[in-house]
């Protein structure tokens, strides 16, 4: 496949092309859904993180330093990482960036967007990536719905969105739904759900709400370890 995404597990997505690679909230370790140890998965050009929980920060560091990739995070929860032992010249931007900004690269524009949640410093982000081959994809982070979804809608033509749907921490899965429905979105990868026992165990709620909620959106419901091949 040209170009792909893989589900490590969890919110933790890998976005491969034939020259780049972007590793999206890195958790490996204690990751029990994680079918692959960070060693072993392709070495990403860049890793970024939405926000400073553990299970979504993850392994940044240690695949940053041993692989060499930049990190990209919001201003705040760079420098913490940098603070942990990325090096200073692999920090997108020097310092990180903010909502809003974006950054390239290797041919993957990469735009910051809010996300309603909270984080150990810094702020809670989510992230749009425009692909070389036109695809863009809206990982969410981990959020609560918000209205401006449906900006995201008008302002990209979103093909697919990774959207958290456990519940709990996040949303669930009517609100998942009605999240898709705002983002226009071609289809939904649902994310954050069956890794630990208080979330959602299964898709089969979302599945239903989605069609009641977005019939014209697919739901693409991966296995951890699997991949999707990306349209163009």
């Amino acid at each position: 496949m040209a170009y792909s995404l893989t589900w490590h597990g969890h919110s933790n997505f890998q976005v491969n092309g034939p020259d780049f690679s972007i590793l999206v909230d890195p958790f490996f370790t204690g990751n029990p859904k994680a079918v692959s140890a960070w060693e072993d998965i392709r070495p990403p050009d860049a890793v970024f993180v939405t926000h400073l929980h553990g299970d979504h920060a993850g392994d940044a560091v240690a695949i940053c330093k041993r692989f060499g990739s930049m990190l990209g995070a919001v201003v705040g929860i760079a420098e913490v990482l940098q603070g942990r032992g990325v090096p200073a010249e692999q920090i997108i931007n020097g310092i990180g960036f903010n909502i809003g900004g974006s950054v390239l690269v290797k041919g993957v524009e990469v735009t910051m967007t809010q996300a309603f949640h909270t984080s150990e410093a810094g702020a809670p982000t989510g992230y749009i990536l425009k692909l070389p081959n036109g695809c863009t994809i809206y990982h969410a982070g981990d959020t609560g719905i918000f209205s401006s979804m449906a900006l995201f809608g008008e302002l990209y033509s979103i093909d697919v969105a990774l959207l958290p749907v456990g519940g709990v921490f996040t949303m669930d899965a009517s609100q998942g739904a009605l999240a898709a429905r705002l983002l226009k979105a071609g289809a939904v990868v649902p994310m954050h759900w069956g890794t630990f026992p208080v979330l959602a165990q299964d898709c089969t709620a979302f599945a239903a709400e989605l069609a009641k909620q977005a019939p014209d959106c697919r739901c693409l419901t991966m296995a951890p370890g699997t991949s999707i091949e990306l349209p163009a």
